[in-house]
């Protein structure tokens, strides 16, 4: 944050203290003008100072937001309380003028108090930060800086229960960090060091969750170097700040509706009041100032207080809670039309799913136990650096024991079909069905039965074969998370009429993904100008549609649709930028939450907007009939207070609770050995295997 931005909110914190303490003060001298004027019969000197005292601090901050105002050529509000204030002073009512101003500062000043609530949050992130950190350079010499000065490619030692002083990777060490303020964990996160330093340097954005730290959070128990990746000022807490303070101007369409409405409001009120004056005066042939005293009631009984504060209070108390559930929603447009959306589509690598390839079966030949096929694919695919590979290592090391290891050596590449290796002195094929036919392999019925099945389920196969013998055949996949389909039903029960998964993968595995999750359409094989067009076609019919996926490569779909939410935004700036909302943790199940508080938003502003007009056609009838400027006064400035007081309800609305229950695990375990029947999951094809290059 700036300094001349932490100097303008103390400005403005400063302002809306002292207009408070001159709230309270024309609150004090409005009572003692009265019990001097009705319990003492004070001298009539001393109950006018009182007022005109009363009318000073009542009407010192409203004479400043009226001057504002005429000066960029608008009359608002204040203007007409002014207005009402000297109408009353003028023929004689000084004490109902009085009485007038106090209220209205006092209102304005407990809205102002109360709109604080909303934007502390969301301020207080730019105090997250440490002011220092401790640089290491040397083996054993150790500096404290500002961070401010910190370049990327620093050294920083973060000591346990102290807070995260820049943006970078673990490199020597392991911890658990609370990110709560960043991405809105619960949970403590385990990092580790990330395996080769300058690699992770060279390409910061490759940086695996496990390994990525963030400004501003709580480091728990353990102690660890970490190097900078991004200044002070580019860390993702710096953009999240500057972002929500952006979108605490940025103006939803009721806003901008109201403020248009506001322009034509305020000089018809302005010229109803001149009316009321003649009629009485023209028509009714009653004492100027009866009809000038009821033309001020006018005034301030149709004055658009209320109007004017319903929808900027609700949605900044939706962006802020937005934001202590670790999302950034960019302003009171994207909250509002969230709270219409009827059309949601869904990215599936990285959205859906993991993103990364995962073992889901291994399932054995007849009279092969299911220990044998773990323990000779994982020797041979432990040669590999091919993904599949990965994730064949990853996935079996935990369920191959180190007695049962095997030792694959000579490991040799056969393009478009697998790899071949030789552990205890025979050769091991791991790869397509070709690749076994032209080895001149014959699988048994039940190994094909179970290719078949796998790869109609959307998987990627891998027969294996060792000497003479047919072992299994493993599947693997790009797995759907395990709060997909929960959070999607949860997504229709919050009204979204239509879910659909868009894909560059083939139309096979955006149905089998689709089956598993529950998604009502899926659409494959699009290439980036192919997901912006399907977008259009799902906004048809007046549709309001959002597109959930990572931000980047999704950022033409994003744009095309009425509203963008990125997932996992903490560790993309492109993210950040693109999105209209960003959910900083890689949370699925944040999106329904999401939903269901624009529309909760959307809810709130349409009750805040009825009733203040309710108000205000209340009002004016009974200032017409003779209500008094007290009682009047009073509704009219209690009617705002509770306008800005339900918005705020904002501020509680429970996470937890629309959650549902999802559950957001590290990543869904793979069921190796058994040939049970299992839960429809889904990956790639078999005609990603062909394409396999070691």
């Amino acid at each position: 944050m700036s300094a001349a931005h932490e100097d303008h909110e103390d400005d403005s914190h400063g302002q809306g203290r002292w207009e408070l303490y001159f709230a309270i003060a024309s609150g004090v001298t409005y009572i003692a003008g009265l019990i001097a004027e009705f319990g003492f019969g004070a001298p009539e000197p001393l109950v006018l100072g009182l007022y005109l005292a009363t009318y000073f601090c009542g009407g010192f901050f409203t004479v400043r937001g009226a001057w504002g105002s005429i000066r960029r050529g608008r009359f608002e509000v204040d203007f007409l309380m002014i207005v009402a204030a000297a109408g009353a002073a003028a023929v004689g009512r000084l004490s109902e003028g009085a009485v007038l101003l106090f209220l209205f500062s006092l209102g304005h000043a407990l809205e102002e108090y109360a709109m604080a609530r909303a934007t502390r949050s969301i301020k207080a992130l730019g105090e997250l930060a440490p002011r220092t950190a401790t640089l290491r350079v040397g083996p054993d010499e150790l500096v404290e800086r500002p961070v401010e000065e910190l370049q990327v490619g620093d050294v920083a030692v973060v000591r346990p229960n102290s807070r995260v002083p820049a943006d970078g990777f673990v490199s020597v060490g392991s911890t658990a960090i609370d990110q709560s303020a960043v991405t809105g964990e619960s949970i403590p996160v385990e990092k580790a060091a990330v395996p080769d330093v300058a690699k992770a340097l060279a390409n910061p954005d490759a940086i695996s969750s496990g390994s990525r730290v963030f400004a501003g959070t709580v480091n728990g128990p353990g102690a660890f170097d970490m190097v900078v990746t991004a200044a002070a000022a580019d860390t993702t807490l710096a953009r999240v700040v500057k972002l929500v303070t952006e979108a605490d101007t940025a103006q939803s369409p009721t806003q901008r509706f109201i403020n248009r409405f506001q322009r034509f409001y305020v000089p018809a009120v302005i010229l109803a009041v001149v009316v009321v004056l003649a009629v009485g005066m023209i028509w009714s042939a009653e004492p100027f100032g009866d009809s000038f005293y009821r033309a001020m009631l006018v005034l301030v009984a149709a004055s658009p207080c209320a109007l004017a504060i319903a929808t900027p209070a609700a949605v900044l108390a939706g962006i802020a809670r937005a934001g202590r559930a670790g999302v950034l929603v960019k302003g009171g447009a994207p909250l509002e039309t969230l709270g219409k959306v009827d059309a949601m589509a869904f990215d599936k690598t990285g959205t859906l799913t993991w993103g990364h390839p995962t073992v889901t079966d291994t399932i054995p030949a007849p009279g092969v136990l299911v220990d044998e096929l773990n323990a000779i694919a994982l020797a041979t695919e432990t040669l590999s650096d091919h993904p599949l590979a990965t994730a064949i290592v990853r996935d079996l090391t935990e369920l191959v024991g180190a007695n049962a290891r095997r030792v694959a050596t000579d490991l040799e590449a056969v393009t478009g079909r697998g790899i071949r290796a030789t552990v205890d002195g025979e050769i091991v094929l791991v790869g397509s069905v070709r690749m076994m036919a032209e080895a001149d392999h014959e699988l048994p019925v039940e190994v094909k039965a179970s290719v078949d099945q796998l790869q109609a389920e959307g998987r990627t196969t891998m027969v294996v074969t060792h000497g003479a013998r047919v072992l299994g055949v493993i599947g693997v996949m790009d797995a759907p998370k395990a709060e997909a389909r929960q959070t999607l039903d949860v997504l229709r029960e919050s009204g979204i009429g239509e879910l659909v998964l868009i894909s560059g993968d083939n139309q096979a595995v955006a149905d089998a993904v689709g089956r598993s999750v529950g998604i009502d359409r899926a659409m494959g094989e699009l290439l980036p100008e192919d997901k912006v067009v399907a977008i259009r076609n799902l906004t048809e019919g007046g549709r309001t549609t959002a597109m959930v996926g990572d931000g980047v490569n999704d950022a033409p779909a994003m744009a095309s649709a009425s509203l963008g939410i990125a997932m996992g935004a903490a560790g993309s700036a492109v993210a950040l930028e693109t999105a209209d909302i960003a959910l900083m943790a890689d949370d699925l199940g944040r999106v329904p939450f999401m939903v269901r508080l624009g529309r909760a938003t959307s809810r709130l502003i349409r009750q805040n907007l009825i009733a203040a007009l309710a108000i205000v056609a209340f009002l004016v009838p009974a200032s017409l009939l003779g209500l008094a400027m007290g009682p009047i006064v009073f509704i009219h400035e209690g009617s705002t207070i509770l306008v800005v007081l339900n918005a705020l309800r904002l501020l509680r609305f429970d996470h937890n609770r629309d959650h549902h229950g999802i559950t957001h695990e590290d990543r869904p375990a793979g069921r190796a050995g058994s040939a049970a029947p299992r839960q429809e999951l889904a990956g790639r094809t078999q005609t990603e295997l062909d394409g396999r290059v070691e």
